[in-house]
């Protein structure tokens, strides 16, 4: 499990952390794999591209599991 530390905000945008893990080459790449249904928060497939991720919250995405904290 790879962990993502929130700074000052209280949230980051879904497409944004994918490409800040390493997890995308690209934001398009993220929103392309965000709309195709292959990332799932807390369990549940998530759509929105732009979904704001909190501390606590995890996201899943190829085999890859990140905790927000």
């Amino acid at each position: 499990m790879e962990k993502f530390i929130l700074d000052q905000s209280e949230f980051i945008e879904l497409n944004s952390l994918l490409k800040l893990m390493g997890l995308c080459a690209s934001g398009g790449e993220a929103k392309r794999v965000i709309a195709e249904g292959q990332v799932r928060v807390d369990g549940a497939v998530e759509l929105r591209k732009r979904c704001k991720i909190r501390r606590g919250q995890v996201v899943e995405f190829e085999g890859h599991s990140i905790t927000v904290e």
